[in-house]
This record gives structure tokens, C-alpha cells and sequence, in this order.
């Protein structure tokens, strides 16, 4: 099967220059099984406090992943840089990961997100393990991991996503039939951005927005409204001392707190909602993540609280951006399309019957998410405090120093993955792969909520793939900008036509949604 060939930001030249320097390297190691030490790792040049200077001004760091892949190519796989008073080293091969896995303590290190620490310490909340470290965050995470990311759980809470992507293929089908082009070119963005918020709080919170129905809840609209205003608060603040920006971004900050007090109320009003009804029995079919939490009593309602928020909170971006990028290279990349949508035709029948088989009936469309997700990774990195000294890449990586694994070079290291400039998903289909899809992170500090993120995405794409052929007219690859999460700096407009009309005449099935623009 060809691929459309991508015009890749990775230079050919420097790379195979630094294969060859890395093969010499490894050679005079073996020959001299000397390890070097911290200080003779490549450094990065540049003033350390002006580089803090320039994130503090700017207010963030949106090139900071090109500027990252343009230093791997000139220093190697491995450098060091100082940003401020942290010593800080970047890797970016398989075999790093793995190391940094294999020593990895029972208590993962995680900067916490300031901005919303903040929150949390000023109204007096509790954190979740999106924010806890030690001890604290252990306790919570291993009462967590079987309501959220088990199999048992994904078979749970895979049909009340099933039902979200039904309805949005059915906004989508009666949009297409409004249209006296017999097709519907659109942002798919903000479409996209409600069903990933109407399908994760249904399924963590047991009850739909309503953002399919004909007459919007001013609650959920105010919801998903602040939640849209949290995470860009949250690209603002995040760089900045909080002791500097709330002088310098006093409105930020304002904004930020606002929000995160109407998630708050949100979330308080559905956690009593759910415990009245627990109240008055045990249920008799599952009811969503927050009552299987309840009904084992193992968390406070505080602790529960704040951690299904903070998973509200985190699933949006982690799942919009990859749909949209995935459905952006698939119209670009036809014969691969097809291939994913002769793959969904034949499985529709046995999802339909059963919507459980997605996670093992799709082999296809999961290799076609891994490939985006290697070119689109949604967080820039994954970082680690060594608990334990390291030899990584023959040198002496000692306890206490913050290690970043930087997934954008990552995957778009020819010496990992050949051809990287190309969509192939086919790539993934070889079981034997290792340490090599790491967009979710690794470890027991690993995505919390990747196999609902998972779900998502796959349940979408096969319910859209099975009746549409998307299109664009963009060509070009598409441009990233950090900025909290790695994101596209502007959507192509995709075009989404029929593969056969007839299909779209299932009229009755659904009540008519209006959540597409």
C-alpha cells in the first residue's frame, strides 16, 4: 500500500551525520566501557536566565518543541540545559525510556500544574492525581486504575460512549442531507470539542450535557464554556511564577478562578445527584465512573470530586486534537482511508451487536490513532525526577535530575521509525514494538484516563469512517505551537461526503441533534 509522502520539518543531512557519530560513539564505548560524566553531556548554548526571561515575556514557549528537534540535531540524542536553578536532560530514543522505566520508584514524579494547584489551594480543595505526588497520589491512583482503566472498566463505560458517537453521526448525517450539495465542508473542531466533552462526562459522570438536544441546559452550556476558558487560562499561567503573574496577569488569573469555580459547581451538582440516587438503592446497571467510586467507599466524596474533574478536565484536549488530526491525514491519505473504512464495514455488524468489540476488532484504525499520535503528539513530554542515579546513552545521569523524554523528536527519529514523514499506520501492526508509543506516557504514572480517551476516538472514527469519505484541501503538513498541549496552530476545513446517500435516510432511529455548527 503507498502513502502520500509529507514534506517533514526533520533534515535529512544533520541526521545522518549524527547516525553515524552516534555508531562511533557506541563503538568507542564498548571499546573503552567508560561511562562519562554528567558535565561532558552536550550542553545547550544560551544564557540559562535569559531563556527564562524569553518564556516569562512571551508568556509560554509555542515553538518549544521545534526548537527542541533542531538541538537533538545538532547535540545528539541526549543534551542538558538549565532553565533557571533545574538541571534539566532531554532524551528522545526508546531505549532511554526504557532505562527511566526500569528504576522508576513506586511514587513517579510530576511537576503539578501550578494554575491549578492554585485553585485548589486558595478554595481550600482537595488535588487529584493529575496534581499529587508521593504517598498521597499512590493512594488515590491504585483506587482509581480499576474503575478507569481496566479492562473490566472500558467494558463498562464503552456503551455510553457508543450512544455519543451514534448521535454525533446522526447531527453529522442530517447536516449532510440539509445540504443541497449532498455533502458538508466544515471546521470540525468545535463539533468535535462537544462530543469529547459529552461523551466524558457521560461516561464519568453518568448523565449527558445535553449538547445533542434541541434546547441546550444554560448549566452545560456554562460547563463547557468554562471548561474552554480553564485550559486557555491555563497556557497563560503555566510559565510564570505565581508570585510575578498576579501582577502581570491579573485578568488570567481571574478568568481562571471563575472557571474552575463553575466546574467545580458542576461537579458537586452531579456527585449529589448521583449519591441521592445510591442513596435510595444500589443500581441495577452501571451508572458511570463516579458511582462505581461511591459504591466501593474507598475514596472520600472530596477525593472523588477532584479526581473525576481533573479527568474531565484533562480528556478534552488529550482526545479532540488527535480525532481532528487523525481525520485531517486520512483525507489526505486516501487508499488509507479506505483501508480503514473497508476494516469498519466489515466489523460494523458484530460492534453494533456488541460495542465492546471495538478494542479488539479494529486492529487498523488502533494503528492508524498510534501513527497520528507519533506525529501529533498531544503532550510535548514525558518527564520523570530520577529516583536513582543512570547511565543513559553512556553517560551519568545522576538521582534528582528531571529528565524529559521529548515525544514530537521522538517520533520523527528516522533511527526509530523509518520513513517518518510518512502517515503509515501499518507500522503499528507489529506486535514485536517496544517503548515506542509513548503519547500516553509509560509506567504506573502512565495516561489515567487513556483507554477512555481511547474509546472515544475509536468509537467516532468507526461510526464516522462507515458512511463518510472525508476530504480537505490542505496538502501541506500541519503546523504545531505548544501551548500547554501541543496543538494545531489553525483546522483545515474538511469536507465530509456520503459513501452512499441511501444510508443516510435512517430517519427515526435518533431524536435530531443540534450540536453541529
Amino acid at each position: 500500500m503507498a502513502f502520500r509522502a509529507r514534506a517533514d520539518v526533520w533534515l535529512a543531512g544533520p541526521w545522518l551525520c549524527l547516525r553515524r557519530a552516534r555508531a562511533l560513539a557506541t563503538s568507542a564505548a564498548l571499546a573503552t566501557k567508560a561511562v562519562l560524566p554528567f558535565e561532558a553531556i552536550p550542553q545547550c548554548p544560551g544564557n540559562k536566565w535569559l531563556r527564562v526571561l524569553r518564556i516569562w515575556k512571551e508568556q509560554g514557549y509555542e515553538d518549544l518543541h521545534l526548537h527542541m528537534h533542531q538541538l537533538f540535531q545538532e547535540l545528539g540524542p541526549i543534551f542538558r540545559y538549565d532553565l533557571g536553578r533545574t538541571q534539566v536532560v532531554s532524551v528522545m530514543l526508546p531505549e532511554d525510556a526504557e532505562k527511566i522505566f526500569q528504576v522508576e520508584s513506586l511514587y513517579p514524579y510530576r511537576t503539578p500544574m501550578d494554575p491549578w494547584k492554585a485553585y485548589r489551594e486558595l478554595r481550600g480543595q482537595q488535588c487529584g492525581v493529575f496534581l499529587l505526588n508521593g504517598a498521597e497520589w499512590r493512594f488515590n491512583r491504585l483506587r482509581l486504575n480499576p474503575n478507569v482503566l481496566s479492562p473490566k472498566a472500558v467494558q463498562n463505560f464503552i456503551p455510553m460512549v457508543d450512544t455519543v458517537a451514534r448521535d454525533f453521526t446522526e447531527a453529522l448525517k442530517k447536516k449532510v442531507l440539509q445540504n443541497a450539495r449532498g455533502s458538508l465542508t466544515m471546521d470540525a473542531q468545535p463539533s468535535i470539542y462537544n462530543y469529547v466533552i459529552e461523551a466524558s462526562a457521560f461516561a464519568l459522570f453518568g448523565e449527558r450535557l445535553g449538547l445533542f438536544g434541541q434546547h441546550l441546559n444554560s448549566g452545560s452550556l456554562a460547563f463547557v464554556n468554562a471548561l474552554n476558558t480553564m485550559l486557555q487560562s491555563t497556557g497563560k499561567l503555566m510559565f510564570l511564577p505565581r508570585s510575578l503573574s498576579r501582577w502581570t496577569s491579573t485578568q488570567a488569573w481571574k478568568e481562571h478562578f471563575e472557571a474552575w469555580d463553575h466546574i467545580s459547581e458542576y461537579a458537586n451538582n452531579c456527585i449529589q445527584r448521583v449519591y441521592q440516587e445510591l442513596a435510595r438503592g444500589r443500581p441495577q446497571q452501571y451508572r458511570g465512573i463516579t458511582a462505581e467510586l461511591m459504591l466501593q467507599g474507598d475514596l472520600t466524596l472530596d477525593a472523588i470530586k477532584a479526581n473525576i474533574i481533573e479527568l474531565t478536565a484533562g480528556s478534552v484536549d488529550t482526545t479532540s486534537f488527535p480525532l481532528l488530526t487523525t481525520l485531517f491525514e486520512l483525507a489526505r491519505n486516501p487508499k488509507v482511508q479506505e483501508a480503514l473504512h473497508q476494516e469498519s464495514l466489515a466489523a460494523a455488524a458484530s460492534i453494533s451487536e456488541n460495542p465492546q468489540r471495538i478494542t479488539s476488532e479494529l486492529p487498523l484504525l488502533r494503528a492508524a490513532l498510534k501513527e497520528t499520535l507519533r506525529l501529533y503528539p498531544v503532550g510535548g513530554f514525558v518527564e520523570r525526577i530520577l529516583n536513582t542515579d543512570l547511565v543513559l546513552q553512556n553517560y551519568h545521569v545522576p538521582a534528582g535530575t528531571l529528565v524529559k523524554v521529548y515525544l514530537y523528536s521522538f517520533g520523527r527519529n528516522p533511527a526509530v521509525f523509518s520513513c517518518p514523514e510518512l502517515y503509515d499506520p501499518q507500522r503499528w501492526l507489529d506486535s514485536r514494538q517496544s517503548f515506542q508509543h509513548l503519547a500516553f506516557g509509560f509506567g504506573v504514572r502512565q495516561c489515567l484516563g487513556r483507554r477512555l480517551a481511547e474509546v472515544e476516538m475509536l468509537l467516532l472514527l468507526h461510526q464516522v469512517l462507515k458512511s463518510f469519505h472525508v476530504e480537505t484541501q490542505l496538502q501541506e503538513d500541519l503546523r504545531m505551537l505548544y501551548h500547554f498541549v501541543l496543538r494545531p496552530t489553525s483546522v483545515p476545513l474538511l469536507t465530509f461526503r456520503p459513501i452512499d446517500s441511501s444510508s443516510l435516510l435512517t430517519s427515526g432511529v435518533y431524536h435530531v441533534p443540534s450540536l453541529l455548527p
